[in-house]
C-alpha cells in the first residue's frame, strides 16, 4: 500500500487532495459513530460468507476447514468460525492500511520517512496495546480526539493552499497534534474520574 501510494503521489500530485478528503470523511464518520456499538453479526462480509459457504456452529481446534456431513448426509467441506475470524482480521488490516497511508502522505511524501514511521508504528502497536488494555476504559473520549486529529491532518493541505503557504509549518502541525491528543486524554481522565466518584457510595 505504501509503495502504491508513493508511486501515485510521485506521478500525480493531486492525489494528495483525494487522500485529504478521505481523511476528513473518515474523521467525520468516526465522530458520528464514536458512541455506537458495533454488531459483528450484522457485518456485511460475515453475512456474505455465511450465505455462500457452509459454516460450522463451533470451533474444530485450529482447523480452518473441516469435512462434515451436510443436512442431506453428504460429506462436504465446511468453513469454521476460526476462518471467518481470520478473514475479518485481514480485511481490517487492509482498511487500516487504506486509512493510515493517506494519513502519513498528508504529513510527508518522503518515502524513507513513510516506510520507517510505519515500521516503527507496527512494531510498537502490540506493546502499546497491552500497555493500555488494562486502562482502556479511562480513555473514553480518545476516539473523538483521534477523529478530530484526522480531520485536522486532512485539512492541512487545504489550509496551506488557502493561506498561500508552500507547506503547513511542521512546528504548528506537531503542536496542534499534541494539543488535540492531550485534550482528549485529559478530558477522558476527568470524565472517568467524575463517573467513578459518582458511583462510589458516600461515607
Amino acid at each position: 500500500m505504501i509503495g502504491f501510494g508513493t508511486k501515485l503521489v510521485s506521478e500525480y500530485a493531486w492525489v494528495l487532495y483525494i487522500f485529504a478528503v478521505f481523511l476528513i470523511g473518515t474523521g467525520i464518520k468516526m465522530i458520528w459513530w464514536a458512541d455506537k456499538e458495533t454488531d459483528l453479526a450484522q457485518n456485511p462480509l460475515l453475512k456474505f460468507m455465511r450465505r455462500h459457504f457452509n459454516v460450522t456452529d463451533r470451533l474444530h481446534g485450529q482447523a480452518f476447514f473441516v469435512r462434515l456431513p451436510n443436512a442431506r448426509g453428504k460429506v462436504v467441506t465446511f468453513v469454521t468460525p476460526l476462518f471467518l475470524a481470520l478473514v475479518l482480521i485481514e480485511v481490517a488490516d487492509i482498511i487500516f492500511a487504506v486509512d493510515s497511508v493517506p494519513a502519513i502522505f498528508a504529513i510527508t511524501t518522503d518515502p524513507y520517512i513513510v516506510y520507517t514511521s510505519n515500521i516503527f508504528a507496527i512494531l510498537g502497536l502490540r506493546a502499546l496495546y497491552f500497555a493500555l488494555a488494562a486502562m482502556l476504559h479511562r480513555f473514553a473520549y480518545l476516539k473523538q480526539a483521534l477523529a478530530i486529529l484526522l480531520i485536522f491532518i486532512g485539512s492541512k493541505i487545504f489550509i496551506a493552499d488557502l493561506l498561500g503557504w508552500e507547506k503547513f509549518p511542521a512546528e504548528w502541525s506537531l503542536g496542534i497534534t499534541f494539543a488535540i491528543l492531550t485534550a482528549g486524554v485529559a478530558y477522558s481522565f476527568w470524565k472517568t474520574d467524575g463517573h467513578r466518584s459518582e458511583e462510589q457510595p458516600s461515607g
